[in-house]
């Protein structure tokens, strides 16, 4: 008896979620994204600094297959205005930004900073909280942790407000 073999419908390709980074630290929170949500899809990081452009972008993806689906993001700080105007003029991206730094993100996560703060401060702020020196381009082992109990607080207070505040 012959095998039947299936014919070859050619290579499948997943979305991909492009992010161009401007340092080290935003790279490591999007890395820990990647470990902490598992999704089937690839998030590419690339730290790309001030150089980045629509011509960087463009070359940076050209050698990769594309996908309907695919999604490029930006995360940078906003303290710099030439930066803030190079974002703005790049078409079909999705900013995420924070101003002054991502640390300020980080620093949510233990408390509501509602006043102005500059990036030296919140670092000093996260070691204290964190007990342990915070070095830019690393999140350590604490850090890790409340960002991911955060992150399951958040989740599970959406889950049980959407009972809350569902009609039927």
């Amino acid at each position: 008896m012959t095998s039947r073999r299936r014919a070859s419908q050619g290579r499948r390709v997943n979305p991909h979620i492009w992010v161009f980074c401007e340092g080290e630290t935003e790279e490591e929170y999007v890395n820990f994204l990647k470990r902490e949500y598992r999704l089937p899809i690839e998030i590419i990081t690339k730290i790309s600094g001030s150089s980045i452009n629509s011509r960087y972008i463009n070359s940076f993806k050209r050698d990769s297959p594309q996908h309907e689906s695919d999604k490029t993001f930006l995360i940078y700080d906003a303290d710099v205005s030439a930066i803030l105007e190079r974002l703005n003029a790049i078409r079909g991206v999705s900013l995420i930004l924070s101003n002054p730094s991502i640390e300020l993100w980080y620093l949510y996560h233990y408390k509501n900073q509602r006043t102005q703060i500059t990036t030296d401060d919140c670092i000093r702020d996260l070691s204290h909280r964190n007990k342990m020196e915070y070095k830019k381009g690393h999140i350590d082992a604490r850090l890790k942790e409340k960002l991911s109990h955060c992150r399951y607080e958040v989740c599970r207070r959406d889950y049980q407000a959407s009972f809350v505040n569902d009609p039927a």
